[in-house]
């Protein structure tokens, strides 16, 4: 049986060309920038490889293209968050499983925010939900992992960058296949 380190670069190896549809990124590019972000900002290993892994529900799902195109959210975070604790801490499970939570939280507390969303994040917004009332953005802060959902929220948001120089589709695989052992 191989590791789920294994099954991960798997995933990525065979679904890591799909395109993200409006960013102009492949899944693969944007899990590998949105890691050298969280790696830059001297991120633990683990947030580094939840920054790594923050949209492996679009892979796991059985979904063709981009759902929310279609007005369907298909709940990435959970599918992705949930599968990954099943397979490595919490330090790295939840922040997967709250970074659509950081971005409505984001969207209330600091109204610039939505400005900085591309039109794809914008409409998968308002099918997670919008933004959040000033309640559930002091339950949401009140929650242990929120403030690196939020670190996660704001590398994912940078890391669709489509004239970004990306190592090979091999180094990119052989540097996640690393990390993800290391978490192990």
């Amino acid at each position: 049986m191989q590791s789920s380190a294994t099954y991960l670069a798997n995933l990525y190896q065979e679904k890591g060309d799909l395109h993200y549809e409006g960013e102009g990124v492949t899944q693969l590019t944007h899990a590998w920038q949105c890691g050298q972000l969280a790696k830059a900002q001297g991120a633990s290993p683990q947030l580094q490889l939840a920054a790594w892994l923050h949209d492996i529900g679009h892979l796991l799902s059985k979904k063709e293209g981009t759902p929310k195109i279609y007005g369907h959210d298909d709940r990435h975070e959970h599918v992705g968050g949930n599968y990954l604790l099943s397979i490595f801490s919490e330090e790295v499970g939840q922040p997967v499983l709250m970074h659509v939570l950081a971005k409505r939280y984001l969207v209330t507390s600091y109204p610039d925010y939505r400005k900085s969303l591309s039109s794809d994040s914008i409409r998968s917004l308002e099918l997670q939900g919008g933004a959040m009332s000033e309640n559930e953005c002091s339950q949401f802060m009140a929650l242990p992992y929120a403030k690196d959902a939020v670190s996660l929220r704001t590398w994912d948001d940078c890391a669709k960058n489509p004239d970004l120089k990306t190592p090979t589709k091999a180094d990119v695989i052989a540097e996640l296949l690393n990390l993800a052992m290391e978490c192990q």
